[in-house]
């Protein structure tokens, strides 16, 4: 089991700002792609964002397209997804994945979930 630590979650208003981190075990960030799905309130669970083993390659979900970056460290074995101009339907548990490929990711073929992070966003 690949160890994933999620981070940064709250309670914030609308317009708001918030920065989640994923601390994983060495390694990991250079041989698998990286996200992030959520799950709201009786909702679905969604594709939010997807990072490539090298970094160059970054996929996102429709809904949170320019407003929401993924990024990592490899030094910090940490992927980061800043969170900009929050809307209330942006609030979910937020669980950090890995998997073999960005587009499996967004598929949710994912091989291993963190145990998620809160993310409030309130009118």
């Amino acid at each position: 089991q690949v160890p994933l630590v999620e981070s940064g979650g709250g309670l914030v208003q609308a317009g708001d700002s918030l920065r989640l981190s994923c601390t994983t075990s060495e390694g990991t960030i250079s041989s698998s792609a990286m996200g992030w799905i959520r799950q709201g309130p009786g909702q679905e669970r969604e594709f939010v964002a997807a990072i490539n083993r090298g970094g160059g390659s970054k996929y996102y979900g429709d809904s949170v397209k320019g407003r929401f970056t993924i990024s990592s460290d490899n030094a910090k074995n940490t992927v980061y997804l800043q969170m900009n101009s929050l809307k209330p339907e942006d609030t979910a548990v937020y669980y950090c994945v890995v998997g073999p490929y960005v587009l499996s990711i967004a598929k949710f073929e994912c091989d291993h979930w963190g145990q998620g992070t809160q993310v409030t966003v309130s009118s």
